[in-house]
């Protein structure tokens, strides 16, 4: 091994060393000042100089000094680029394998050849998701899994339940959502523990909000888009 190696060896391990008793410190002193923090999975270097990232189990994100002195709770922007960097990071943490998807536990509407695939969470009370079914008949030859989520009120769980148990589910849906036609009473019989499934996957890769669109790549837009941007996204998909 030449000098010139050997020094940027050596120079490599001090460093790693380095972190990892940078690493050691914050985590020993917050859980020290802490003792309620919740369990912190990783610890990395921002973009900020002198600030450090924690992750933490559920994916939150909070930022930290060098020496876990202080704790920051909050948005980490970039303004010359002019981007959330904590936004992108939790969306990336909590990014979702398209196909790895419970399909059994959703429904499809297929339109045209059915080739683009998106997956939508919706609630039936939510008005919004109105808005944006009734602008997604615009989106052709696409297929639609649609993932009932019930999270605004139990008058929601019930009218998800109806839907999820109708013969046809995809019609009792649109029904509902476009023209106000109430879903006809599940049958006492019928059990829909798809719809609490759906609710707990929610939560783990937090889906806060309804609708919630989900692509192929794993990408994710919330919010009643319209189909303009919809299809924007499904053009990208193919590039």
């Amino acid at each position: 091994m030449t000098f010139l190696k050997f020094a940027i060896a050596t120079a490599v391990t001090f460093a790693c060393l380095g972190a990892q008793a940078q690493e050691a410190a914050i985590r020993k002193n917050l859980a020290e000042r802490i003792p309620q923090m919740p369990k912190i999975e990783e610890v990395t270097k921002s973009a900020m100089p002198g600030l450090y990232e924690l992750r933490m189990a559920d994916s939150d994100i909070m930022y930290t000094d060098a020496d876990g002195n202080f704790l920051i709770q909050g948005n980490l922007i970039d303004t010359k680029a002019r981007k959330n960097l904590t936004e992108e990071r939790i969306n990336k943490l909590s990014a979702v394998d398209f196909d790895s998807l419970p399909s059994k536990d959703a429904f499809t509407i297929v339109r045209g050849n059915g080739k683009r695939k998106i997956a939508v969470f919706e609630d039936p009370n939510c008005g919004y998701c109105k808005r944006f079914e009734k602008d997604l008949q615009k989106v052709d030859n696409v297929t639609i899994s649609l993932y009932l989520y019930p999270i605004l009120s139990a008058d929601s769980t019930d009218k998800a339940r109806n839907i999820w148990c109708a013969k046809d589910k995809a019609k009792a849906w649109t029904d509902w959502m476009l023209r106000s036609q109430t879903p006809a009473q599940a049958a006492a019989s019928c059990d829909a523990p798809a719809l609490a499934r759906n609710v707990e996957f929610g939560k783990k890769y937090r889906i806060t909000g309804t609708p919630t669109l989900l692509f192929a790549d794993g990408s994710r837009i919330p919010g009643a888009i319209p189909s303009e941007q919809v299809e924007e996204h499904l053009a990208k998909l193919k590039n």
